[in-house]
Order: structure tokens, then sequence, then C-alpha cells
């Protein structure tokens, strides 16, 4: 017997006939002889040489992964790394060759270069390299793939090569293949998502402990979720990155990381999930790309807190949790949930995209259809109801002068929220607002900002119902 795709069936059904009885003659002693050499060989012939570039966290889980299963079809050859001297791990087989010089593994014999560094450069010179060499590629790397995807993709086409790139977004959760293999045959019009782990710990942390945004930062860095600069996932690029990627992937959209708007999580505060509390929501650093097609190409965008129910799943995503949910004009809203981050769920991804490229025998990857479109507008403005949190001198006239210059812009008060209990020079108090377009909203909240009563800058977050 011998497997394929994971079932079972006889090498020669015929002598399972009944009344035919086996035969133990020399003849069919050579047949098996032969038909194991051949099993073998062909295995042989199935298997990968991977070459790792990069040893880092999520590096070490690959190789581990990959290490364990020593006879396997994929098979790791070379480490690239700089100091590999201090990289060195025992444990792994003794015949991988570690190196310093990436023309080691860019010159040899690897069928699949894995590429672990992340950046821009010299990860994109590498890539491109190993794709012209006539190696695919599967890498992590979410800068790279937001900015150069399309590109890159081309190139591995041009040279019959794959670039696998699952592990890019939400670390092992299957949303890239889920959406671009699994949803392929319905029409995508919205990707959403908690695409951030640092920011999602620190936010659940806020919601739970009732801490500042400064003290659940500090708590993130110190568990290893939060880099010491953490401006790139608070500030919200990272998850833009991987939002990029998505609309590309699910879309079919090309759009540039400067046309997607970031707003950070830090002007977030304590105050503001008890206010969200009483309005049956929480807050997250909400990523959503919605895209229109009834007057041309429209693609609105952006990564920000937000406000949504707490009884949505995305409320449900706790601590370095990540969610993508993928709606189409058929299929209705799909959802892929998990730990997004760290070294072995990431490496989950990679090893996926390998066994990908080991099925597909080689073949190279197609462009997406449509993936090189281009919108015909991009913007951050979506219309959706509002959260407005104010922090002011108390005085009377307040309200009226806000709800007057709401007005002129055509903008109606939903509901008018004020908890006790804090000083009348520092007296926090929140407007929600009906849907209404962000962009005339920003109009109206320049002009409030002026009055002379405030102690903070307004914070203005949407309100995503669905």
């Amino acid at each position: 017997m011998r497997v394929v795709s994971g079932l079972w069936y006889d090498e020669h059904p015929e002598e399972r006939s009944l009344g035919k009885p086996r035969t133990s003659s020399r003849s069919s002693k050579t047949r098996a002889a032969k038909s194991r050499a051949v099993k073998k060989s062909a295995s042989a012939d199935r298997r990968l040489k991977i070459g790792l570039i990069g040893f880092g966290t999520v590096g070490r889980s690959v190789a581990k992964i990959l290490s364990q299963d020593p006879g396997g079809p994929l098979l790791l050859t070379h480490i690239f790394n700089r100091g590999i001297k201090k990289k060195k791990i025992g444990s792994l087989p003794a015949n991988i060759r570690w190196t310093e010089n990436i023309d080691d593994v860019l010159s040899s014999d690897v069928d699949v270069v894995v590429e672990l560094i992340g950046g821009l450069e010299p990860a994109g010179e590498w890539v491109r390299k190993a794709l012209r060499a006539g190696k695919s590629v599967v890498t992590a790397n979410k800068l790279l793939i937001s900015e150069s995807g399309p590109e890159l993709l081309d190139l591995a086409r041009k040279m019959g090569k794959r670039l696998e790139f699952g592990a890019s977004v939400a670390g092992g959760i299957p949303a890239i293949i889920g959406i671009q293999e699994g949803l392929a045959g319905d029409r995508l019009y919205k990707i959403a998502g908690i695409l951030n782990g640092t920011c999602n710990f620190i936010l659940t942390k806020m919601e739970k402990d009732g801490a500042s945004f400064d003290t659940s930062l500090k708590e993130a860095q110190s568990l290893g979720y939060a880099e010491a600069n953490p401006s790139a996932d608070v500030d919200g690029m990272d998850a833009r990155a991987k939002l990029l990627i998505l609309t590309q992937a699910g879309l079919r959209l090309r759009v540039g990381s400067k046309q997607i708007p970031c707003r950070s999580i830090s002007s977030v505060a304590a105050v503001d999930f008890m206010y969200a509390a009483g309005l049956d929501c929480t807050i997250r650093q909400i990523s959503v790309a919605q895209k229109e097609t009834k007057k041309g190409v429209r693609l609105a965008a952006a990564v920000q807190p937000a406000l949504i129910p707490a009884a949505s799943l995305m409320a449900h995503a706790q601590g370095s949790q990540n969610i993508v949910t993928a709606t189409g004009e058929f299929g209705g809203k799909m959802i892929f949930s998990g730990y997004g981050a760290g070294g072995d769920p990431t490496a989950v991804a990679v090893i996926s995209d390998l066994y990908a490229i080991l099925r597909s025998s080689g073949a190279p990857v197609e462009a997406l259809p449509g993936a090189a479109e281009v919108p015909d507008s991009v913007s951050g403005d979506f219309t959706v109801p509002h959260y407005l949190r104010f922090v002011v001198r108390d005085r009377p006239g307040i309200v009226a002068s806000i709800a007057a210059i709401l007005s002129k812009y055509e903008i109606s008060l939903d509901a008018l929220l004020q908890k006790p209990g804090f000083p009348h020079s520092a007296l926090p108090f929140v407007m929600t607002l009906e849907a209404c377009d962000s962009a005339v909203l920003n109009r109206a909240l320049a002009e409030i900002a002026r009055l002379d009563f405030h102690v903070e800058p307004p914070l203005c977050l949407p309100i995503f119902l669905d």
C-alpha cells in the first residue's frame, strides 16, 4: 500500500480478488522490493531543501518544527544569520550549514528560501535574488509584502517560482490562504479586523483593570509584547502594513501605505472604557478596508481605535489575539481568529506555506485576479455613528456651544453622557452622534477645538456596529 493525499490504497488490487490466493513467489518479492525502491526514490525526489534567512524568535521555531521530522519532505539545509556562533543550537541536525554569508544560501541548491529578517532592505534585495536564482520564497515580512508584493509576485511568476506570504498577516491564523483560496469564488468587498496583538493587549488590559495607557504599555513592554519604541504598533503602522496585504489579497486593490490613515491608540483613556461600557461597547484598534464599485472603484480604509459592540466577536479578542473578517457578496461574513504573534504560531504559517509549495510541485504562482487594480479614490472617511469625549473646565453653556457647531454642519446628536465624581476643573463628558461622514465631522471638530474651555483635545472615535 501507499499514501496519496492521506488516502490508503492497494498497489496490486488484483491480488485481493476473491478466490485468488496471494503468491509468495520470488517474482512477487522482487516486485515488492522494486516498489519500495521506487517509493523511496519518489519520496527523496519530493523533498524540498530549505534555506533559512534569519534565526530570531520565528526562525528558531521554524527550525525546531522542521527538525522534528528529519525524514520528512522538508529538509532544512542552510541557516543564515549574523553572529552565527552565538546562535548555533546543538539540538538541530549536524548536517545543517550555518553561515554569515548570504551568498552561501542564495547560490546553494536549496529549493526554497525562507526570509525572516524583516524590513525592506536588505530583505527585499535577497528575496529578489532568490527568485532570480530559481528559488521559491516564503516570507513573514509584512512590510516588504505591503510595499512590494505585486512586483515580487510578478517576478515569481516570470521565473516560474512561488512566493508565499501567509505568515505576514496574523501569524499562525490562516487568513491569507483562507481569503485567497477558500473565498476565491466570492466577491469580497470588506476586510476588517484586529491585526496588532500589542495594541489588543494594551486595550484589553485597560478595559479589564481600569489602567492608564502608559501603565498598560509598560506592562506590555515588560512581557515582551511591545518594543522599547512601540510607535509602529500603537500608532497603527504595523496594522496598516497587514491591512494593505489583506486589501490586495482579498479586495484585489493596490494602494500605497500613505493612502491609508492611521490614528494612535495612545489618546484612549481608562474613562473611555467606562463610557463605552455604558453604551454596551468596548474599544479596540480596528483595521478596515471597504470597497465600493457603484461609481468607479472607491476604497475607504483606516487603522484607528474605535468603539465596537460588546457582543461582537472582535470584542472577545483578548490579550494578543488577532481576528480577521472578510465579507463577500455571496458568502457573507467569514471569520479567522487566533493568536497572531509569537514564534510558534508564526512558524506554523511558514511551514504551511512550505507545504503549499510542496503540493504545487513547483508550479508557478499566478497573479491574483485584479491584484494590480488601482482604485479611483482612497480615503479614510466612513459614514458611521461617532463617540466624542471632552474634558473641560466646567461652566454654563458648554454643551450648547458644541451642539451649535454640530448643527451648523448638520450633524445630529444621539446621546449625552456624564458620569458623576469628577472635578469641575477637568470634567469629562461624552456625546454620541448619529451616523455622519467623518470628513464633515472633522471640520466641525476643528471649530470645536478652538473653544476656550478644553483641558484636553477632544477625542473622536468611530462606532463600528457590524
